[in-house]
């Protein structure tokens, strides 16, 4: 063993350097972690009335006179690309996931050609999801004039928050209807989830005074990137009543505080009095979520969690990682379906019938904590029964999971499930 002052300077020199490297680590951790408080809530008020405290818990305001259309699958790009033709004064479009093929041929001639025309065109990608967008695709539209953004990119100026990603998929055309949800420009959002290649998904499509909030929420981003502040008619029109429903927008992401997505869902977990349905195709909840569906069942709620079985998720290692607290949840009374035949992508909370949640959000603290997200809360019972025909249409074709038999699933399969739970997060 050498024992030379040589050595020891070279191995205090080395703890010092991992000191150094550790400190930092946890400085650039903590610059964007959240408080994570445990939520609670007292009320026997139902749901639908205390949609004003949900919407200002999650730092929005509830407002009337909107209408909603919902989409579907493929079919939903069909509307989407006949709106973006029609714009006249701005396009803003904002996606997680844009990847080279067919379906990026169609949205990027459709946004180039606005270009042309004049319009003012503002595209949003995540610098991570849209790694694989094509160079002629992006070439074109700056060519033709879009502003073409990533959020995010690899730069030593976003050392801190490379880990935070967008993964709000919206649109807003002219400042006057605005689409959410889950569709990403790939093309296995094409098609009508025949098969494993054809993913299932659902957006809506909003006129009424809700666009302003959406409006905002692309804002956001946008003008944290550029620096840009857009303003005017063409951006923000005044907005008048398109239709009877109430709906308040859930995006916000305090420092320091729980973010507006967390508290959306959880808050209506607590208020649920007959019936909770969710499908997410990336559904951990964390102990306090799963205390919160073991609460709602002791009240007599239906509780169902309808999500992609790992031979139809795109990333099956995230399934694992949820099915590390299947038992618990089961035994604590909430009902379990895996759909085995493709990704169920729709991000979709239904409370009661008469309320619900729609966006970007998967069920699991890597979107409530880390991603920027948006949902919808929408009073309506006619959206709401859409929902859950939608949640009962893929719901004939799944597996519901029986206790018993996890119980009694492989070493193998529950070693895998505990080992992609740490690191959820992440995935």
């Amino acid at each position: 063993m050498n024992d030379s002052p040589g050595s020891h300077t070279l191995l205090y020199l080395a703890l010092a350097s991992l000191t150094i490297i550790l400190l930092l680590i946890a400085i650039i951790w903590s610059h964007r972690r959240h408080r994570d408080p445990k939520l609670r809530i007292e009320c026997q008020a139902s749901i639908g009335e205390l949609v004003p405290s949900l919407a200002g818990l999650t730092l929005g305001t509830a407002v009337a006179g909107n209408a909603v259309t919902v989409h579907e699958n493929g079919a939903f790009f069909d509307v989407l690309v006949a709106r973006i033709g029609a714009a006249r004064k701005s396009v803003h479009f904002e996606t997680f996931l844009w990847s080279e093929g067919a379906l990026e041929k169609r949205v990027a001639d459709a946004l180039s050609e606005r270009a042309r025309a004049g319009v003012q065109v503002r595209v949003m990608l995540d610098a991570n999801g849209s790694g694989k967008m094509g160079k002629a695709a992006r070439r074109q539209m700056e060519g033709a004039g879009c502003k073409v953004v990533f959020f995010h990119d690899n730069s030593f100026r976003n050392i801190g928050v490379l880990n935070d990603r967008t993964h709000r998929k919206i649109v807003i055309i002219d400042g006057l209807e605005a689409f959410v949800g889950g569709h990403c420009i790939k093309d296995e959002w094409l098609g009508n989830a025949e098969d494993a290649h054809h993913y299932s998904d659902v957006s809506v499509q909003l006129r009424g005074p809700i666009v302003h909030a959406i409006q905002g929420a692309f804002s956001e981003n946008w003008t944290g990137e550029t620096g840009e502040l857009f303003v005017g008619e063409d951006v923000f029109p005044a907005l008048k009543p398109e239709g009877d429903v109430l709906i308040h927008a859930a995006f916000l992401k305090p420092e320091n505080s729980a973010p507006a997505v967390k508290i959306l869902h959880h808050t209506a977990i607590c208020l649920a009095r007959k019936r909770i349905w969710i499908q997410n195709p990336y559904f951990i909840p964390e102990p306090d979520a799963i205390d919160a569906f073991g609460q709602a069942v002791a009240r007599g709620v239906d509780v169902r969690v309808l999500m992609p079985a790992t031979s139809g998720s795109d990333n099956p290692m995230v399934q694992h990682a949820g099915h590390r607290n299947f038992e618990k949840l089961m035994r604590c009374g909430v009902r379990l379906f895996e759909y085995p035949d493709t990704l169920l992508h729709q991000k979709i909370m239904t409370v009661d019938g008469i309320w619900s949640a729609v966006g970007s959000s998967n069920f699991d603290d890597r979107s409530f904590e880390t991603n920027d997200e948006i949902m919808l809360g929408i009073k309506d019972e006619a959206i709401a029964q859409r929902f859950d025909a939608i949640f009962e249409k893929y719901a004939a074709g799944a597996r519901e999971v029986d206790l018993e038999q996890w119980t009694r699933r492989s070493l193998w399969h529950k070693l895998k499930d505990h080992a992609f739970y740490t690191i959820n997060e992440l995935l």
